[in-house]
């Protein structure tokens, strides 16, 4: 293999593997502090125990997430330095943003949250959670503002062959980013739903038989998590026709790639699932099942516009941006050769439908947890945990589908032209890669994806440990579990444990 295809592999097998903890602390952080925002109003122990005990499960994600999320800034000068020095004085102000404003607080305000249970008063308390979980957007925001403009570069001007930013409220506003941010935002509370929803239905039918005197924590998770995915669903599908709007204006290639779009029609129909090789650039061997004019008005909002297809794009990209990688030894047997437009049509068309599917039956899991539980009813039958631990799996693989097509989505870019912004402010991805050889990319990527199976098995140990403990495991010697051993001002009481034993 080629240094390039190599320093793409490893690149997504880490990203992958770390974006699969982002979305469950974005979403279980702000889910955590409602419920230890009930818990304060209201005094109701079982908000206390869902705060404990999913808060737990939160930390144990979260310490993998800094773990894995540190390789990803050294990656950009190991395999990317190109890169790096190409977008370097734009990408690096928002991601400095995150690292010294949004981390700062989140790392800060979380060790408060965590050693401040014995210490603080309620409310001062509640408000650490609060800073720690707000914090975890902002992270989102400004990386989702770096990563947006690499898909629609804004705000920059070519000085000496290399962008410069002129504006980074205009980075930081970036149409893509503004899209993109609601869009994330609501596919990590579908993780976070689907997640108190099986671990709750598995609970409550574990002890279906017995007492438990958590059933109404499982009971309150159930529901908390069902609503909190159906909505999040509602959320997804209107942003993400945002999106397909301004993926239509800003990368055309993208959304015929989406379709397998062969040929330009107007109207454009909607294809449903395919039968064929969707590889076929002349889609002469597919047979689709379509919606008619679909596409069109997810396009623009109408159902005549039309849609470009890929033989006509393709004609219209190498009149613009050339037929030919430049003849440069560096990129191996690329140098010289005829730029491929395309990207791979397989991982675009079905990773979009992937997204949309999954992210569908999640919240129908959801639901039909929520439904066969209603007026205190357990299902009896083995497969309702299955359905609901199954259920966990769907969202976190729609939002894993979701950036596989984003990103694979825009090759050959690694920085796509702006139809509307600077003349040669792009840059092919075969030109980003680093000068090295392929046996050293195979050392570090071996290495680090070694590394990282270790990592996946100590984090699905921890958390099937913890969950399996249930509420009472979650909870720190001496502690009785309403939460109320507190002086009549909301101060620590002379029983309160010396820390939150995590």
């Amino acid at each position: 293999m080629e240094v390039l295809d190599l320093a793409r592999w490893q690149f997504g097998i880490t990203t992958v593997y770390h974006f699969l903890m982002v979305p469950l602390t974005i979403g279980l952080s702000i889910l955590v502090a409602g419920m230890q925002t009930a818990w304060v109003r209201t005094g109701d122990a079982r908000y206390y125990r869902m705060t404990r005990f999913w808060g737990k499960l939160l930390l144990v994600n979260f310490a993998m997430g800094v773990v894995t999320g540190i390789v990803q800034e050294f990656q950009f000068g190991m395999n990317w330095s190109a890169y790096s020095r190409f977008v370097g004085d734009v990408f690096g102000a928002p991601l400095a943003m995150e690292g010294l404003v949004a981390f700062f607080v989140e790392s800060t305000f979380l060790g408060l949250w965590i050693f401040g249970w014995d210490r603080l008063p309620k409310r001062v308390h509640l408000a650490c959670a609060w800073a720690f979980s707000l914090a975890t957007v902002a992270s989102a925001y400004f990386i989702l503002a770096a990563n947006s403009w690499m898909q629609h570069p804004v705000g920059a001007e070519f000085v000496d062959g290399r962008p410069t930013m002129n504006s980074i409220w205009a980075v930081l506003t970036n149409s893509t980013a503004l899209a993109a941010i609601p869009h994330t935002i609501a596919g990590a509370f579908a993780v976070a739903a689907a997640f108190l929803v099986g671990i709750a239905s598995w609970h409550l039918w574990r002890k279906r038989r017995s007492e438990d005197e958590d059933r109404p924590v499982w009971r309150t998770s159930v529901k908390l998590g069902a609503w909190t995915g159906a909505v999040a669903f509602g959320v997804l599908a209107i942003t993400g026709d945002v999106q397909g709007k301004l993926m239509f204006e800003q990368q055309p290639m993208k959304m015929a790639a989406a379709e397998a779009l062969c040929h330009t029609e107007q109207p454009a129909s909607f294809s449903i699932l395919a039968i064929g090789d969707v590889a076929d650039a002349d889609c002469e061997s597919v047979k689709t099942f379509n919606v008619p004019a679909l596409l069109s008005f997810l396009a623009h909002g109408d159902f005549t516009t039309e849609v470009k297809g890929i033989d006509q794009l393709v004609e219209e990209y190498e009149e613009r941006y050339g037929t030919h990688y430049p003849d440069d030894p560096a990129l191996g047997q690329l140098a010289g050769q005829p730029v491929d437009y395309v990207p791979s049509l397989p991982v675009t068309y079905w990773g979009f439908r992937l997204m949309i599917g999954f992210g569908a039956l999640g919240a129908a899991v959801g639901m039909a947890a929520l439904w066969l539980t209603r007026g205190g009813r357990i299902p009896e039958s083995r497969w309702f945990p299955r359905m609901a631990l199954a259920g966990i799996v769907l969202p976190f693989v729609a939002n894993s589908a979701g950036w596989i097509f984003t990103e694979m989505g825009r090759q050959p870019f690694v920085v796509v032209p702006n139809p509307t912004g600077v003349d040669g402010l792009w840059m092919y991805t075969a030109t980003a890669v680093s000068d090295l050889t392929a046996g050293e990319v195979w050392t570090s990527l071996i290495a680090l994806t070694s590394i990282y199976a270790v990592l996946a098995v100590v984090e699905v140990f921890l958390i099937v440990r913890y969950v399996r403990g249930g509420v009472n495991a979650a909870l720190p010697a001496g502690d009785d579990g309403t939460g109320e051993d507190r002086d009549s001002d909301g101060k620590p009481g002379s029983g309160d444990t010396l820390a939150f034993a995590y």
